[in-house]
């Protein structure tokens, strides 16, 4: 839809000399998913924390792009519904990285000096990054829910 409505296409040299967001990943060292099961408990820690990390960047998101502002708002408070409940099943909760007040403000901060010409793309990056994040999730969870006995 954003490639559609502003010509912000995944190929744009644009996006990629701009992509310094730092967004939240789920790398093969946090849990190889063939191997997941030796490593639930770190996956699950940056699982949760990379939703929490996520929450500033949607609201950027919700702020900005105020044609989808109900749905964005939607996407946080699911996004931080699901942040909670996968930081209960770690085994120690505290272990999970959450973004201080200070932290969200200066990247708040950060996003809302981008120029209004980079804002799309910057709308873009957040949203294919959140995209793969969340794939990746819905992989580690499926997995733990058919070798744990739990219910999500």
């Amino acid at each position: 839809q954003m490639c559609e409505k502003f010509t912000v296409c995944q190929n744009s040299m644009e996006m990629l000399l701009r992509n310094n967001l730092n967004l939240p990943k789920v790398t093969e060292e946090d849990g190889d998913f063939l191997t997941f099961l030796s490593f639930q408990d770190k996956c699950l820690r940056k699982i949760s924390s990379g939703l929490y990390t996520f929450q500033t960047y949607l609201k950027y998101i919700q702020e900005t792009f105020t044609s989808e502002k109900q749905n964005v708002q939607s996407l946080c408070h699911s996004t931080e519904l699901l942040a909670g409940t996968i930081r209960q099943m770690v085994i120690n909760p505290e272990e999970v990285i959450i973004p201080d007040a200070a932290t969200q403000e200066s990247l708040h901060t950060k996003l809302k000096s981008i120029k209004a010409w980079t804002e799309k793309i910057t709308i873009h990056l957040i949203l294919r990054d959140f995209t793969s994040f969340m794939e990746k999730t819905v992989r580690a969870v499926r997995y733990l829910k058919n070798t744990r006995s739990f219910s999500v």
